[in-house]
């Protein structure tokens, strides 16, 4: 078994005024032409991610982590995200790196495990999924508020801390005004595509730009607590489908009936799913309305 690839050299040297001297670097993924490590040491820990320099996609990952660093510096001068989260970002010798503060928290899949199942049916678990979802809707809502969209929502894309709150994190796709694009926006997760941006991926050539509305942050919310309460996708299709196949089931913009997945009932939390997957996006809350609501 080969050795790790660890992080830039030019990454650890600059955060070590953060973190103090690495005590631990763990390797989290390596996929999809970038990877991103846990940068431990003794005054805190970072997640820092880097283009993978001998991938075919190297120059786009690249420019598309450059894009992020410019969507946090615009997105918390907006006072959208908070000005702890990014902690630094550069160039090293394979490309770009950026790194942010560490938030412990579960990924919100593995955070339902327990209300996915009929014993998830007590006293304790509704107010807890209630408050998840809340949180949720008031990160999305400072965002929508100053004029952007996430635009990559999804539960990979949300951690659960161990007080039941909702971190958004991982923001290379987000949309916002005035955007100078590096990298065309072209979608996220297939199964948290909102019906509109489905659409529009299908009826636009492949390296034409889509600026999302948050209106499609809030179908993919929906869509998100769907399939991680009920374990089923809410627009159903066979996992071997082509994406461009699937993109058309989820335009035609049905959905599952919730009640008929569901693993336990929750009126209120049901509805407000629901409400969330409407096929026309003027039908769905706003996430500040989403944040009083649940």
């Amino acid at each position: 078994m080969g050795q790790e690839p660890p992080p830039p050299a030019e990454a650890v040297a600059l955060l070590t005024g953060h973190t103090g001297e690495p005590t631990t670097i763990q390797l989290l993924s390596d996929r999809r032409g970038s990877r991103a490590w846990k940068v431990q040491g003794p005054k805190g820990a970072v997640a820092v991610k880097a283009n993978t320099p001998d991938a075919d996609n190297a120059s786009d990952k690249a420019a598309e982590m450059a894009q992020e660093d410019d969507h946090l510096l615009r997105l918390t001068a907006a006072g959208a995200i908070s000005p702890d989260y990014r902690v630094s970002a550069g160039t090293w010798e394979g490309g770009r790196w950026l790194a942010v503060n560490w938030i412990d928290g579960a990924p919100l899949w593995r955070a339902f495990a327990l209300a996915r199942g009929p014993e998830g049916d007590r006293a304790a678990v509704q107010p807890w999924l209630t408050g998840l979802a809340r949180s949720w809707s008031e990160r999305l809502a400072r965002m929508h508020t100053a004029g952007w969209a996430h635009a990559d929502v999804q539960p990979t894309n949300t951690l659960v801390t161990n007080g039941g709150q909702a971190v958004v994190i991982d923001y290379a796709l987000a949309c916002g005004p005035g955007d100078g694009r590096r990298v065309p926006y072209r979608g996220a997760l297939t199964h948290t595509t909102a019906p509109e941006l489905a659409t529009a991926i299908l009826s636009t050539p492949a390296d034409t730009h889509i600026q999302a509305q948050p209106a499609a942050d809030i179908w993919s919310l929906g869509a998100s607590l769907f399939w991680c309460w009920t374990g089923h996708r809410p627009v159903p299709y066979d996992d071997a489908t082509d994406r461009l196949e699937k993109l058309a089931a989820i335009a035609k913009g049905t959905t599952t009936a919730l009640r008929d997945v569901r693993p336990w009932p929750f009126l209120d939390f049901e509805n407000a799913i629901t409400a969330c997957l409407a096929p026309d996006p003027a039908d769905r809350p706003t996430a500040k309305e989403l944040a009083a609501a649940w």
